[in-house]
């Protein structure tokens, strides 16, 4: 009856600590990119998506010792699907704006973005908007691109259509159906570096600014642990050499890759909490 009495015991306690390792064991991250936009994520060979976001985020997920899992999908359906519950975060890279901001939560900027125009060769190079008028930019839908390059087009006089893809927008110009594309640097420059007829043109260097990943409000403890991981993956040369592989230049000292700012957020946006905290690395 002892020895039956101690398995019993030592069976329930087994069922315990099953249950509490089964309870504290966290679900995977549920995130979203636009599995179009290469470099940052683009169709793989053999199946799924790769690029530099694909890598960013499966090495946070992992030093966070989670699982995560990617949907591939247009853009514009990101936000509505972070906001809705489906996705705890969006990987995408994305703009940090007031607006946005005013809406989610960021972390600081793992990379820096600028707007670029990308043109046929032998097109007419662009020096500014006044050269626009008259002729037709695309864009990729529910981007920062399609909200300036509306602004621009009604007080320059040129046209703005928007795809759901970025490649879809630069095949327009291909095809002669646009004059120019409008978006980020590193998607302008990738694109025209596999397409000798495609031009990267003028870069608007007044719009530079932190590209980050978005929660939704109440997930601060998420959003900050995210950021410390991104911090280490900083401090080491993690990111750099991501960027490095799928960009094909290595970042500068005042680069995005490397720069670790202070709090949590991006200075000067709402949301940001300047509150100091040691960074704690493994």
């Amino acid at each position: 009856m002892l020895h039956r009495r101690v398995a019993l015991i030592l069976t329930a306690a087994l069922f315990c600590a099953g249950s509490a390792i089964a309870q504290t064991k966290q679900p995977p991250l549920r995130t979203g990119v636009d599995g179009t936009f290469a470099p940052h994520a683009m169709p793989k060979l053999g199946g799924g998506i790769e690029g530099f976001q694909i890598d960013l985020f499966t090495e946070v997920a992992r030093r966070m010792k989670r699982e995560i899992t990617i949907d591939s999908v247009s853009f514009s359906t990101l936000i509505p699907g972070m906001m809705s519950g489906r996705y705890d975060f969006i990987a995408a890279p994305t703009t940090v704006t007031k607006e946005r901001a005013e809406q989610m939560l960021f972390t600081a900027g793992y990379l820096w973005t600028a707007y670029q125009f990308g043109i046929k060769k032998g097109s007419k190079p662009i020096t500014g908007w006044a050269d626009l008028k008259g002729k037709v930019v695309t864009v990729n839908k529910g981007t920062p691109y399609e909200t300036l390059s509306k602004k621009m087009g009604e007080q320059y006089g040129f046209t703005v259509q928007a795809y759901d893809t970025q490649p879809d927008a630069t095949q327009a110009v291909l095809s002669g159906r646009a004059y120019a594309t409008l978006g980020g640097n590193t998607t302008i420059v990738y694109a025209a570096s596999k397409n000798k007829d495609f031009v990267a043109d003028l870069e608007l260097t007044d719009t530079r600014a932190h590209w980050g990943a978005p929660f939704p409000k109440q997930s601060v403890a998420l959003r900050n642990e995210m950021q410390d991981v991104m911090s280490c993956m900083k401090k080491d040369g993690t990111i750099a050499k991501m960027s490095e592989k799928w960009f094909g230049k290595k970042p500068g000292p005042d680069a995005l890759e490397r720069v670790i700012t202070p709090g949590y957020g991006v200075p000067g946006m709402p949301g940001y909490d300047p509150t100091p905290h040691d960074l704690k690395c493994s």
